[in-house]
């Protein structure tokens, strides 16, 4: 019996995988409303869409000038990718910041990740620096 269900189960989950929506910023979290409003005024919109799959739901808003940005369920911003230009001020918080200009001064941030232990920033130059959560550097890619 619990071989049969598991067959059902492994059968219908791609169904539920992957499924994707259009939204409205409306239909967002209030707190990804006040991050673009505050962090990306007047940029216009490309798309908005509501990813959903087993374990976590993303929002996914991406702007004409190729800027990105993903949202958690709670509105908490995950991604912010600005591809072509640094990020806007205020974002990257001051002390990752700081360790960018003291190891690559004139470096700007494209793009920045986090997730529960980890926050990474892709520069300008190529290099990617990895910080924990409490802000200390500890790692280096290029």
């Amino acid at each position: 019996m619990a071989f049969l269900i598991g067959i059902t189960l492994l059968t219908i989950s791609p169904a539920y995988a992957d499924h994707d929506r259009a939204v409205t910023t409306e239909q967002m979290p209030r707190q990804a409303q006040e991050f673009i409003a505050r962090y990306f005024p007047g940029e216009k919109i490309a798309y908005a869409k509501k990813e959903s799959d087993f374990f976590e739901v993303i929002y996914e808003v991406m702007f004409t000038n190729g800027s990105k940005v993903e949202f958690r369920r709670n509105g908490a911003w995950k991604e912010v990718d600005c591809r072509y230009s640094s990020l806007p001020a205020g974002i990257v918080s001051m002390p990752i910041e700081t360790k960018v200009q003291e190891l690559y001064p004139g470096a700007a941030v494209i793009k920045i990740e986090r997730d529960k232990q980890e926050v990474e920033v892709k520069l300008n130059n190529g290099m990617e620096l990895t910080f924990d959560r409490s802000h200390n550097l500890i790692g280096i890619d290029d």
